[in-house]
């Protein structure tokens, strides 16, 4: 389901419905305090919230491009300008976001400091690295393999 690059490392959260992290007994979780997250098998067992989330922490370099109001959760049809970040992403793990419209791709990257990007159709592309949490389905997009790719070209482009 998520890639082993992810479920290895013990920075795992539950999430509430409005999306706040949660500590696997319910509590407020915090992205920055370690002491708040959980092994991923810890989180999974849990029944705290309506989901897990998995923090992202400048001990190492995973990254996630968060892309808004992308894709119809009718059709799977994808915008166009999301296509094109997908398609320059390559092969990585890349999943729907609890929304239904939107995609988190997920790789690697030096991103220490997170950027929301204002496209010009009024969606946005997020990028973060450090210091975030993302809400996690396991809902892959397509045939998205299980693994993470180095996303550095694609998150150059997109901060330009």
């Amino acid at each position: 389901m998520f890639p082993l690059e992810l479920t290895t490392r013990g920075r795992w959260v539950r999430r509430a419905g409005d999306k706040r992290p949660l500590t696997t007994t319910g509590r407020a979780a915090s992205s920055t305090d370690a002491r708040t997250w959980s092994t991923y098998k810890n989180a999974a067992e849990s029944v705290a919230g309506v989901g897990l989330g998995f923090v992202l922490s400048s001990d190492d370099d995973v990254v996630c491009i968060d892309l808004d109001h992308c894709l119809n959760p009718l059709t799977g049809r994808l915008a166009p300008w999301a296509a094109a970040i997908i398609r320059d992403a390559g092969t990585t793990y890349v999943e729907v976001s609890p929304s239904g419209d939107g995609l988190h791709i997920w790789g690697r990257a030096d991103v220490r400091q997170g950027r929301r990007i204002r496209r010009p159709d009024g969606t946005a592309v997020e990028v973060y690295g450090t210091g975030r949490y993302i809400a996690m389905t396991g809902r892959r997009h397509g045939s998205s393999p299980s693994i993470l790719a180095d996303l550095s070209a694609v998150v150059s482009k997109l901060t330009a």
